[in-house]
C-alpha cells in the first residue's frame, strides 16, 4: 500500500510538469506600474529534462537573465521567486496566451499581466551573410592592461588603403556588436559603413564575451585605453590608412572618443552618437525625472537618489560598507514605509554597493566639458530628440560650448526629432519601447554619418 501511495505521488508529479511544458513553456511578458514608473517584465521558461526553469528580463533597467530560484506550476497556478531580490509573482493561466495575476516586493504587491510573446523577432536590417566585404575575428593586446581585446575587423576588400574607425559601446557589459534587447546595433553600423568603403573594428568590452580582463574594476579611463589600443592595431593593418582613422562612440562611448581626441592627435575625427557634454551625476538626475511619470513620487525617488549620491561622495566604499544599516535607516523616508521594509533596505543595499564602484564614482565626477575644450579634430554629434536617456538639447549645447572653447571650426550637431536614444524612430522615446521597435538605427542616421566621415576622411 505504501509503494503504491509513492508511485501515485510520483505519476502526479510529472503529470503536472507534462501540464506545464506544454502550457507556459516560452516568453512571456506584461508590463506594471511602480511608483509612477512602467516596467516592463519578460520571463524565459524552459523545460530541462524533467524540471523547469526560468530567467527574468527587465528591459527598463538594463537587466537580462536575472535567474528564477523557484518555479512551480498546479493547473492554472503559476508562481515565480527571485529570493536576492525578495521578488515573488503568482499569476492563473487563462488558455494559451495569457496569465493574470500580481507580484509583491518592497512589501507592496503590483498587477502584473503575462502575454505570450513567444514570437520570432523581427531586426530587418541585420545584414545576412555572404557579406560584400572582407570579415575577420581579430585580437590586439592592451599592453598597458595586460589584456587581449577580440573583435572583428571588416573593410572592403585587399586593394588600397581605406578610412577606418572603432567602434565604441555605451555603458554596461556590451559584445562587439553592443547587443541589447534582440538589437545588435554596431553590426548595423558596421556593415553599413564597410559597405560604403570605410574599414570598421568593432571588440567585445574587456572581460566580456571573448575579451580578457576585469569588466567591472574598470572605469572610462580604462575604457579608452583599450580603444587606443585598437588604435594602434588598426595603424599596423595594410587595408588601413593611418592618418585617417576615427572614432564612432555611443552614449558612454562618445564621451570615451573626446576623452581620446582631447590627447591623441592620431585621432582623425570622431562621431558621437549620443554622448554626454555634462557630469555624470547631472545625466542621471535628469534620466530619473524623464523616466518616471508620476511627479509626486519622482520628487520623492530624486531626494532619496540625491541623498544615497552625497554620501557615495563624501565616503569610500569601505565606509559605505561598514555603515550600510545605520545610513539606510537615515535615509530612507519614513511616510511612504520604506524604512521599515526589509526589502527596501536590501534594494538599497544593492543600489549601494553598485554606486560604490570605481566606474560610477569616475562618471558622476567627470565633467566631459574639460576634455571638450581641447579637441581640435572633425566631430559630427547627433541625438535623438525623445531620447530620455541623454537629453539632446542639455548635452548638444555644451558639446557645441566646449568645441568652440576648444577653437574647433570643423564640427556639425544634428538632433533628429522623432528618434531615441538608439536613434530608433520611437512615439515615446522610453525605454520600453526598445525591444518592440523592430527598426536598429533610422536609415537617416546611417547614411548621414556614412556620408559625413567620406567628406572628412577624403
Amino acid at each position: 500500500m505504501k509503494i503504491k501511495k509513492i508511485t501515485l505521488i510520483i505519476i502526479a508529479f510529472f503529470m503536472s510538469v507534462t501540464m506545464f511544458s506544454q502550457n507556459v513553456v516560452g516568453d512571456w511578458s506584461g508590463t506594471s506600474e511602480i511608483m509612477g514608473m512602467k516596467l516592463k517584465l519578460v520571463f524565459h521558461i524552459e523545460e530541462d529534462g524533467t524540471y523547469l526553469k526560468s530567467t527574468m528580463d527587465s528591459p527598463d533597467q538594463g537587466a537580462k537573465g536575472i535567474p528564477v530560484t523557484k518555479i512551480s506550476f498546479e493547473s492554472p497556478t503559476l508562481m515565480l521567486e527571485i529570493a536576492n531580490i525578495g521578488f515573488k509573482y503568482t499569476g492563473v493561466l487563462k488558455g494559451d496566451t495569457l496569465i493574470e495575476g500580481a507580484f509583491t516586493q518592497m512589501g507592496k504587491s503590483f498587477p502584473l499581466n503575462l502575454k505570450n510573446s513567444t514570437v520570432e523577432t523581427k531586426r530587418p536590417q541585420e545584414p545576412k551573410k555572404p557579406y560584400p566585404y572582407i570579415e575577420e575575428d581579430v585580437k590586439f593586446i592592451n599592453e598597458e592592461a595586460g589584456i587581449a581585446l577580440a573583435g572583428t575587423f571588416t573593410y572592403p576588400d585587399n586593394k588600397q588603403k581605406y578610412p577606418a574607425v572603432i567602434l565604441i559601446t555605451g555603458s554596461g557589459a556590451q559584445n562587439r556588436d553592443e547587443e541589447l534587447l534582440g538589437h545588435k546595433p554596431f553590426l548595423v553600423l558596421s556593415d553599413y559603413l564597410t559597405r560604403r568603403g570605410i574599414a570598421v573594428l568593432r571588440f567585445d568590452d574587456r572581460g566580456t564575451a571573448q575579451s580578457e580582463g576585469d569588466f567591472w574594476k574598470a572605469t572610462s579611463v580604462d575604457f579608452a585605453s583599450d580603444v587606443l589600443a585598437g588604435l594602434s592595431y588598426l595603424k599596423n593593418r595594410k587595408e588601413v590608412n593611418p592618418e585617417k582613422i576615427g572614432l564612432v562612440g555611443h552614449s558612454e562611448g562618445g564621451m570615451i572618443a573626446f576623452m581620446l581626441a582631447a590627447k591623441h592627435k592620431d585621432v582623425a575625427f570622431l562621431v558621437s552618437m549620443a554622448g554626454p557634454g555634462v557630469k555624470g551625476d547631472s545625466i542621471l538626475a535628469l534620466q530619473r525625472r524623464s523616466l518616471i511619470v508620476d511627479k509626486e513620487k519622482a520628487y520623492d525617488n530624486d531626494l532619496l537618489a540625491k541623498k544615497m549620491m552625497t554620501l557615495v561622495k563624501e565616503y569610500s566604499t569601505d565606509f559605505l560598507k561598514a555603515n550600510i544599516d545605520s545610513l539606510i535607516n537615515d535615509i530612507l523616508p519614513q511616510k511612504q514605509g520604506w524604512a521599515d521594509s526589509d526589502d527596501m533596505k536590501r534594494n538599497a543595499a544593492n543600489s549601494f554597493a553598485r554606486m560604490s564602484s570605481p566606474w560610477f564614482r569616475f562618471f558622476i565626477e567627470y565633467d566631459p566639458m574639460d576634455d571638450l575644450r581641447k579637441v581640435k579634430c572633425p566631430v559630427l554629434a547627433i541625438n535623438g530628440g525623445e531620447d530620455l536617456q541623454v537629453d539632446a538639447n542639455i548635452n548638444i549645447s555644451s558639446i557645441e560650448k566646449g568645441l568652440s572653447n576648444a577653437g574647433n571650426k570643423n564640427y556639425l550637431t544634428k538632433v533628429y526629432s522623432n528618434l531615441n536614444h538608439l536613434f530608433q524612430n520611437c512615439n515615446t522615446g522610453h525605454i520600453s519601447e526598445y525591444a518592440t521597435i523592430e527598426e536598429t538605427i533610422s536609415p537617416e542616421v546611417l547614411s548621414d554619418i556614412a556620408d559625413w566621415i567620406s567628406t572628412v576622411a577624403k
